[in-house]
């Protein structure tokens, strides 16, 4: 049944949605401005259901982050530090070893690898790290190394992006995250990571990646000095590489969180703002197959409503979470296997659990069988 949409404009576009044509640039600014949060979010929930049904996918992750010094102090950031700063830090090669096998187990599926972009630390160090760590976890998925890092390393070893990814690939990474994508915007990114990779660098090196088999997340980091025509013109512009590559598994929103960076003084985003960027990008990114509410930047909370808001995806365990902590999220570094069960049970959703790409994961206690 469909329901009486408070906004118009919202009616005209569920119309639209509900007759499998693809939303344009004005449907999504019309989306972003509407008043109509639930009205937006049934749509979203109801094209959800369509592509998953009453699935919720969750997996059993590590973050790892080797180092957090950065040449390009960009004003977004309350991660990265220069290299004389006294919080600086960077993990040799045998600490970035141990600490993934801290707390691990076999039920460990993914290691997430990010960090800042060190100005010593060279592409052969990288490969090394990423080499070690398939030696010793030869069973778990290296999901490593945003556009920009890939950038910035190429870059330093004067080779091509395409070179530097064909050496990781080599190395063993077997996908990529999603990061570094913050806003397309020239206007934007002028303002909160004008040391970073242009927008367009950032969807050429994507489509470079996705062509030689390494298939990746996709972002956008929005509750800063944005519009809503800068965000539907980063989800078209992510929707037109997607028709491309078909190389994106999942899109995440990630909510800006000012603390602790240069731009304090902006406030933090509101539910509001969180439930509507998941359900505009549920709908306006129809060759995406996943939307994911990332609960560690819109708390647990939020996240397990976004599950009737357009996501189908929680992410997973995380286990130690330092960017975005940094920046002041007080919400746990970790959860439990069985906090999100329940987050996703008590939403009267029906949990999945998979690796990195989306292929089931069977449990028998702390073993795991991925079903092809």
């Amino acid at each position: 049944m469909t329901p009486r949409f408070d906004d118009p404009r919202v009616a005209a576009i569920a119309e639209k949605a509900l007759a499998g044509k693809r939303l344009d640039f004005e449907d999504g600014v019309n989306l972003y401005r509407s008043p109509d949060l639930l009205g937006v979010g049934w749509l979203a929930n109801r094209i959800r259901e369509e592509k998953n049904g009453n699935t919720t996918w969750f997996n059993v992750n590590r973050h790892i982050n080797p180092t957090n010094v950065c040449v390009a102090a960009c004003k977004l950031c309350a991660f990265g530090r220069q290299k004389r700063h006294p919080a600086a830090y960077t993990m040799s090669l045998e600490e970035v070893w141990e600490r993934a096998g801290q707390g691990y187990t076999e039920a460990v599926s993914e290691f997430h690898i990010v960090g800042g972009l060190h100005p010593e630390l060279s592409l052969d160090w990288f490969c090394e790290m990423i080499a070690g760590l398939k030696a010793r976890f030869p069973q778990v998925h290296l999901k490593a190394f945003t556009m920009v890092e890939i950038s910035y390393l190429a870059r330093r070893a004067k080779i091509s992006n395409e070179e530097c990814l064909i050496r990781f690939k080599q190395a063993g990474v077997d996908s990529m995250p999603g990061g570094g994508a913050e806003i397309f915007s020239e206007r934007v990114r002028r303002i909160i990571c004008d040391h970073k990779m242009t927008g367009e660098e950032w969807l050429e090196t994507a489509r470079l990646a996705h062509k030689i088999g390494l298939r990746s997340n996709s972002t956008m980091l929005y509750g800063h000095v944005e519009t809503p025509e800068d965000r539907v013109d980063h989800l078209l512009k992510l929707r037109a590489v997607q028709d491309e590559t078909g190389g994106f598994q999942t899109f995440i929103p990630l909510a800006f969180h000012p603390e602790n960076t240069p731009m304090q003084h902006l406030p933090a985003t509101t539910g509001f703002e969180d439930l509507k960027n998941i359900a505009v990008s549920r709908l306006l990114l129809d060759n995406f197959p996943h939307i994911k509410a990332y609960w560690v930047m819109m708390t647990p909370k939020i996240a397990q409503v976004a599950q009737r808001f357009g996501a189908d995806d929680l992410d997973g365990t995380v286990v130690e979470e330092k960017i975005y902590h940094d920046a002041g999220s007080t919400v746990s570094q970790s959860l439990a296997r069985e906090q999100l069960l329940r987050l996703i049970r008590e939403a009267g959703r029906e949990p999945a659990e998979r690796d990195t790409l989306y292929r089931p994961v069977v449990r028998d206690e702390a073993t795991f069988t991925v079903l092809v």
